[in-house]
């Protein structure tokens, strides 16, 4: 099992799950109704749900670049800087599940040029605040690439359980039923 083996199955089956999500959100406050969830939070501290996308989309892209060992493409930083200024600007659904679908895109071409990665390869990653990790590429998945995926996807799913959208354990596991034995999925 490989590093980039973890991640992109990882990120695309938790980012379509995402697009689902907002699909079913759409569904059930149809007329527009579901924008107003765009700048919905959890706490008044936090990032919205535009905002919380969009830095999922973040992460899964930074995941597949920094192991890579590629330089983040001027579209990642866009897609930060609409993250950091959606709390204004939050956009349309239509612009988020634009941006997961784009991300998809960018994970699926990652995965396509297959590569391996030593997972004692130094990542030092570097944050705004000044503060910067020094990571072996195992350490970098495992600690920091997809806690931080899953903190932004889970938050999203959490804001959308707040505000009344009716999802379950079955939306946030929708990947696991391609391998559900036959004839055992209760009536």
């Amino acid at each position: 099992m490989t590093l980039p083996n973890v991640l992109e199955p990882t990120y695309l089956q938790m980012l379509k799950a995402l697009s689902a999500w907002l699909g079913k959100a759409e569904a059930q406050r149809p007329d527009g109704g579901s924008e107003a969830l765009l700048t919905a939070r959890l706490a008044p501290d936090m990032f919205p749900l535009a905002t919380q996308i969009r830095f999922a989309c973040v992460q899964a892209q930074e995941g597949v670049f920094r192991l890579k060992g590629q330089e983040f493409p001027a579209s990642l930083e866009a897609l930060l800087n609409e993250g950091r200024t959606a709390i204004e600007f939050p956009g349309s659904m239509t612009d988020a599940r634009a941006r997961i679908d784009e991300t998809i895109a960018v994970v699926e071409a990652v995965a396509s040029e297959a590569f391996d990665v030593d997972p004692a390869t130094p990542i030092a990653h570097a944050l705004p605040s000044g503060m910067v990790f020094d990571f072996t590429a195992e350490q970098y998945a495992r600690d920091w690439a997809l806690p931080q995926f899953y903190f932004h996807v889970m938050i999203a799913y959490a804001i959308l359980r707040a505000e009344g959208v009716d999802l379950g354990k079955a939306d946030y596991v929708a990947h696991l039923f391609a391998y559900l034995r036959p004839g055992t999925m209760p009536s």
